[in-house]
């Protein structure tokens, strides 16, 4: 039977990052992943994700976050490639501002308090109430994913980890030395495990039921009508809570069109990510397009492109980052909640920390396992 110092099942954003730490560590580390790396089935997809170092969830993720930024750039140097993109953060709107406020002023974070009419000034790709609170946080951004994916996993490589795609995990057991993991090749034998399933770890994790299910939530491409107006350095990413409704989006990156999304608070949920639609339906585009044609109207072209992007969300919309309850054996990351993937560097790193050495540095505790009990 193989034998292996740990390995690491789900290699997405989270599960290629540890694996990577893994293997830096001179670690003897297997990826076991049931798609392709990158894939476009689980959340670390889409061309572009936001990366904030202001957050209005909680101040508690700051010095994570603050972490995660240095190793990507880290992670840049070794593959050779811009991967973190600086276009400057908004956060506007009720909660979302005071939020970014507090974290701003908690961690004394560079910042700027605008309202709408003077971030239309400065930005005109934006056409907010003139009195709606907005803070600009010049240190945010956007991440390629499937290139950091990529970039994980090849110099995870480079370290000497081994990845088998196109593999599922049938199950797993702690016995007397090690965990078996159960695929569909045979039994591996491992001193730790790691579990990064993303949407599907309710069942590969074996959590009580709804501890993470899969939300079903649209990506949406828009042809601007002034394209000068929604480039790199000329649009800010941005999160605004505007009208009942949480709007996010992005410069124009990598393929036609300025992508926005709206946060569906009634989107399709199920334990499991099969049952999801993954074909786009008329709401997903006309849903939004009125909110873009109001607040971006320059942006409101025609409709390059939709995808679907299956969230895995906690009930507290925290992250859980953990040894599972059975066995200190094995280390779980999931309920990232569709913000989780600037995260992935210093979760890789977190999980190297729990799985080889039990414990972490990072301040954790209001991610543990422990506050559902």
């Amino acid at each position: 039977m193989e034998r292996y110092d740990a390995v690491v099942v789900g290699v997405g954003g989270m599960g290629s990052a540890a694996l990577y730490h893994l293997a830096r560590r001179g670690k003897r580390v297997l990826g076991i992943e049931r798609f392709d790396v990158p894939n476009d089935l689980g959340s670390s997809h889409g061309i572009t994700r936001i990366i904030r170092l202001a957050h209005f969830e909680h101040p508690s993720y700051v010095p994570l976050v603050r972490r995660a930024y240095e190793l990507w750039r880290e992670l840049e140097h070794e593959v050779g490639e811009q991967l973190l993109h600086v276009t400057g953060a908004i956060d506007a709107g009720e909660e979302l501002y005071e939020g970014s406020l507090r974290s701003c002023r908690e961690w004394e974070l560079p910042h700027e308090v605008l309202d709408g009419r003077e971030l239309s000034r400065r930005f005109p790709a934006f056409r907010l109430p003139d009195d709606l609170p907005v803070v600009l946080q010049p240190d945010g951004g956007f991440l390629a994913p499937e290139r950091c994916i990529a970039g994980h996993a090849e110099v995870a490589g480079v370290h000497g980890a081994a990845l088998r795609t196109g593999e599922c995990v049938l199950g797993w057991e702690d016995v007397s030395d090690a965990v078996l993991v159960h695929t569909e090749s045979g039994p591996i034998a491992a001193d730790r495990l790691v579990l990064t399933a993303g949407a599907w770890s309710q069942e590969v994790a074996r959590l009580p039921p709804g501890l993470v299910v899969a939300e079903r939530q649209a990506l949406v491409w828009f042809e601007p009508l002034r394209a000068e107006l929604f480039s790199v350095g000329r649009l800010p990413v941005f999160n605004l809570e505007i009208d009942h409704e949480h709007l996010y989006g992005f410069p124009a990156y990598g393929v036609p069109g300025f992508k926005a999304g709206r946060y569906d608070r009634e989107g399709q949920r199920a334990a499991d990510p099969e049952a999801l639609s993954r074909v786009p339906e008329p709401r997903d585009e006309t849903t939004l397009r009125p909110l873009i044609e109001r607040y971006f109207p320059d942006g409101a072209g025609p409709t390059l492109d939709v995808r679907i992007c299956p969230f895995e969300v906690s009930p507290d919309e925290d992250f859980i980052i953990d040894h599972h309850p059975e066995t200190e054996r094995v280390v779980l990351a999931a309920g990232f909640s569709g913000r989780g993937f600037k995260f992935c560097t210093v979760v890789g790193e977190i999980l190297a920390d729990l799985a080889l050495d039990g414990a972490t540095p990072h301040d954790i505790g209001r991610l543990q396992l422990r506050r559902f009990d």
